[in-house]
């Protein structure tokens, strides 16, 4: 049988590209199907991926950092990949990308109507849901885009959970988690679109690790959101001093000195959620970093943390975080041992 040809494979580069995952993208998908191997000695295999920059033009340009970017090519109806990889962006939290791009916009749209598979990292979903191609479909991004996509893109069923997010039932719309979820994403591509074993030699030969754990074990569950309620805000300062209190809602309508029924309709408006959530959420996260930072026994843990029934406090965890205690203290157990070290060391001992 004749060898297939190099699967046509453009990486989206705009103004706002984060240089590393651009670039990190090109390498691992570039060297799909060599690189391994060469590494055991044998021959070079074909190359399973043709991969090439593409922009809005194919004028040299530089993306974040001032990272150079040359395009190989530029968007235009003539170009219609079989794959389409959007890696992430240097984008602020509040911008849906509303005000440019719209050449590129329906550009994408071009190319999935004419069956490009098509992928983004992290806020390259924020140009995915602009263009209108996550509306009425799941989807993930960094966890912190999830005010964005609840107030600008209600349309889009957005999930901060998965480190990967499968937006059509046939697998041609993938949106990925924050950051370095773009290892996870260059994984599922290679499996997909060339085979299952390159993506594990692929991952042997990088060191990449699937986040089989996803993006709730990383999430800050006490972001607090922009709004003008005054007797809300005194609320949340007061629930981040005394969050521990046995009855965190009575105390806190005592403080702020309004009638419940209305303090917990206003704070729901203003935050997202309810009082006794967000006290529930200042309590992961405090328990969180004692994980994270400290040897303390679990039950020393809860108790610290506003919580005598060990039991109930580790159902809560492992809902928040999607690990229970133990599982999340494994996780970053490493940089503790680290941090550990790094101070033994400069003490002399």
């Amino acid at each position: 049988m004749p060898e297939r040809a190099p699967i046509d494979t453009q990486l989206l580069a705009i103004p706002e590209s984060a240089g590393s995952a651009l670039y990190g993208m090109l390498d691992v998908l570039r060297t799909c199907g060599m690189s391994w191997r060469e590494l055991a000695g044998n021959d070079r295999g074909p190359q399973a991926m043709q991969v090439r920059i593409v922009a809005q033009t194919d004028e040299p340009f530089r993306c974040g950092y001032g990272i150079p970017i040359e395009p190989h090519l530029a968007i235009g109806p003539a170009n219609v990949p079989e794959v389409l990889v959007i890696p992430d962006f240097w984008l602020r939290l509040d911008d849906p990308l509303s005000d440019r791009y719209d050449a590129l916009k329906t550009w994408l749209v071009h190319c999935w109507s004419r069956g490009t598979s098509i992928y983004a990292a992290c806020s390259g979903s924020v140009l995915l849901a602009a263009a209108g191609l996550l509306d009425g479909r799941p989807a993930t991004s960094h966890w912190a885009y999830a005010e964005l996509f609840r107030r600008r893109f209600p349309k889009v069923a957005f999930n901060p959970s998965p480190n990967l997010c499968f937006s059509d039932h046939a697998g041609r719309l993938v949106t990925a988690g924050g950051a370095t979820t773009w290892h996870d994403l260059a994984l599922h591509i290679i499996a997909r679109q060339v085979s299952p074993g390159e993506a594990i030699t692929t991952a042997k030969f990088f060191l990449m690790k699937w986040h089989a754990e996803g993006q709730l074990p990383y999430i800050n569950r006490v972001c607090q959101r922009p709004h003008a309620d005054r007797a809300v805000r005194r609320a949340e300062d007061w629930l981040a001093k005394h969050y521990t209190t046995p009855d965190p809602v009575a105390g806190v309508v005592e403080a702020v000195g309004i009638p419940e029924r209305s303090l917990k309709r206003r704070f729901s408006q203003a935050t997202g959620t309810t009082v006794i959530a967000y006290a529930q959420n200042l309590r992961v996260e405090a328990a969180k970093q004692a994980l994270e930072m400290t040897a303390k026994p679990l039950e020393e843990i809860a108790a610290e943390v506003g919580y005598e029934n060990v039991a109930f406090f580790r159902r809560l965890f492992k809902r928040c975080t999607g690990l229970g205690p133990s599982e999340y203290r494994r996780l970053f157990e490493p940089l503790l041992t680290m941090h550990v070290a790094a101070e033994q060391a400069a003490s002399g001992r």
